[in-house]
């Protein structure tokens, strides 16, 4: 497996596929999908021996105050082996983000314990997400 940082228009139409079987991406365009490429602030991702996308996540960051973490998703074929984890290793020990002081996300309940394993808490009190749809 290898790490890239840079996706190509075959690696985007990749993600793109991925994001059809996720519930929280399966509406976006190929052109969105490439627009969110562009605009994360950094991009993790993983590629085969055929150089084919089987894992991606990306940040938003200002490198100092916030980072948040976005698309943690893993090929099905891929999954169970621990790319999530190498996902999650990559960005936490990024050297772009290591002055940053929160690191946020937000998933299911189902994976609360994946990120509490990472030092994540959830029910912070005070804190209710919000969301503004246009």
């Amino acid at each position: 497996m290898k790490t890239i940082e840079n996706l190509n228009p075959k690696h985007i139409n990749q993600l793109h596929d991925l994001y059809q079987n996720e519930w929280w991406t399966k509406d976006r365009t190929l052109d969105e999908t490439q627009e969110i490429v562009k605009n994360s602030s950094v991009v993790i991702a993983f590629v085969n021996d055929d150089d084919d996308l089987v894992a991606f996540a990306r940040v938003l960051s200002d490198f100092v105050a916030k980072a948040i973490i976005f698309d943690v998703i893993v090929e099905p074929h891929y999954r169970k082996q621990g790319l999530g984890k190498k996902l999650m290793d990559a960005i936490l020990l990024h050297d772009k983000l290591q002055k940053v002081k929160h690191f946020e996300l937000y998933c299911l309940p189902k994976m609360v314990a994946f990120y509490k394993d990472y030092g994540f808490e959830d029910g912070l009190d005070g804190l209710v997400f919000l969301r503004k749809c246009s």
